[in-house]
């Protein structure tokens, strides 16, 4: 449960070659409930507003995930990520992180300078700024999930096919792969819908079971919605459904 927004977030970016008509607009809005075993532990929302960063119209992501009943209480996590987004270009202009997981808290800012390839990183717990080099069309890890939902040469991957992206989280830029496992149709909350599958390739040893131990489904249609996440950890497994959504820019495919 640790991880409660960061699971979330990201096992859900993909990427792929040419932007075309965007995948989402303001106003849209999903909740997720997330289960630890069999213990319904929380909820993880996204949603999407405007706002203007440099007198230039863009998107304002926010990200929330806590626990809830006896899962507060045994572990309470209050996450909040934020990342403001260029309209045209998708790149983030700025990302905030305040986390208190357990006690564990991390309170920072981070202003990114495309043309110079740098951000900025404020810690605001512990008093410091760093500025730090990142390569090309680097994404926060929220913007990541939109500025890659705009890519929808995601229908042409072909099974074991990966794709990968620049992501900047914890001071440091990794490339996060995911390979395409195939389709299948999953039931929801609001009927069967088509889904794409992907296997997200991670770390092993600190938090996850083994290094293909994320799945995440994808809806197939053309907002490229999460519907469903699970994870084998080095302690138990986790499991967000889609509770809630509104907003969307495009019609959610279901099938009778």
């Amino acid at each position: 449960m640790k991880k409660l927004i960061l699971f979330f977030v990201l096992i859900v970016t993909v990427g792929f070659d040419s932007p075309q008509e965007d995948a989402y607009g303001a106003g849209e809005w999903f909740k997720f409930r997330i289960h630890y075993g069999i213990v319904n532990a929380g909820y993880a929302t996204l949603e999407v507003k405007e706002a203007t960063v440099n007198s230039k119209k863009a998107f304002h992501v926010v990200g929330k995930g806590y626990t809830t009943g006896m899962s507060r209480f045994f572990f309470k996590v209050d996450d909040l990520y934020e990342s403001y987004i260029d309209k045209e270009t998708g790149n983030p202009y700025q990302f905030v992180r305040k986390i208190d997981e357990g006690g564990y808290t991390k309170n920072q800012e981070g202003f990114f300078n495309q043309a110079t390839n740098r951000v900025v990183v404020k810690d605001y717990k512990h008093k410091t700024e760093k500025i730090l080099y990142i390569p090309k069309n680097t994404q926060d890890i929220l913007s990541a999930f939109y500025y890659l939902r705009n890519y929808p040469s995601i229908d042409e991957l072909k099974i074991g096919e990966s794709v990968a992206i620049d992501m900047f989280f914890d001071d440091e830029t990794t490339k996060f792969k995911l390979k395409f496992i195939g389709r299948e149709n999953i039931t929801t909350k609001f009927g069967v819908v088509p889904a794409m599958i992907f296997r997200p390739l991670v770390q092993s040893g600190r938090v996850f079971k083994e290094q293909e131990s994320l799945t995440v489904w994808i809806s197939d249609d053309d907002n490229k919605v999460p519907l469903r996440i699970k994870a084998s950890l080095a302690v138990g497994s986790i499991k967000a459904d889609i509770e809630g959504y509104r907003g969307l820019k495009n019609p959610f495919k279901t099938k009778k």
